[in-house]
């Protein structure tokens, strides 16, 4: 009887030290990280839809629009496995996307110039999808920031990074930061005249 009663005192103890929370967590960032690589997917798909309509008015900004469809083919062309992925691989993912978000930003500030473009129901729609894409990438990167936090805790914050090292020995995850060229646009934004 003494033996049973030392098991589930030990088995409630492991419960409130992280035995189920870490692998939980762990779990949590792996969705996380798939919903922004499932909303980078997105757009990624409305790249060439973007292209299309822009190509059949502005003929003359081909540069531009060879430049977003080689950043959209660098950035489809890198995967990650949210359960193993590197510092390293992360910082490429995340260069390869913030490389087409500028690009995207080139295309849609070379569109200014042209106001039946701008006025194209099919140009509208498109640019209101990719809006609201970027939006959801960045609630999508918000969740991965805070699952990977959540996580991190778990495995260096007693009493959870004891269980951690006893069963485990899971290592702090790479956390979601900005590319060299996303800083330096936060950096030094740019100038706006009028």
């Amino acid at each position: 009887m003494r033996n049973i009663l030392s098991l589930i005192l030990v088995a409630m103890a492991l419960t409130g030290c992280g035995v189920q929370s870490i692998p939980e967590s762990k779990n949590a960032v792996e969705a996380a990280f798939s919903e922004v690589t499932n909303q980078y997917k997105r757009r990624a798909d409305l790249v060439p839809q973007l292209v299309e309509v822009v190509k059949g008015y502005a003929k003359q900004e081909e540069k531009v629009l060879t430049e977003v469809t080689e950043a959209r083919a660098r950035a489809t062309a890198i995967t990650i496995d949210p359960s193993k992925v590197s510092p390293q691989q992360l910082a490429e993912f995340q260069k390869s996307q913030g490389s087409l978000s500028q690009a995207l930003g080139r295309l849609l500030v070379a569109s200014e110039n042209y106001p039946e473009l701008k006025s194209n129901a099919n140009f509208r729609d498109l640019q209101a999808q990719l809006e609201g894409t970027e939006n959801r990438i960045t609630v999508a990167r918000q969740r991965v920031i805070s699952a990977v936090q959540d996580f991190n805790n778990q495995v260096t914050v007693p009493p959870t990074s004891w269980t951690n090292s006893l069963f485990y020995h899971f290592e702090k995850m790479a956390q979601w930061d900005l590319s060299a060229d996303e800083k330096t646009q936060v950096e030094k934004p740019p100038k706006i005249g009028f």
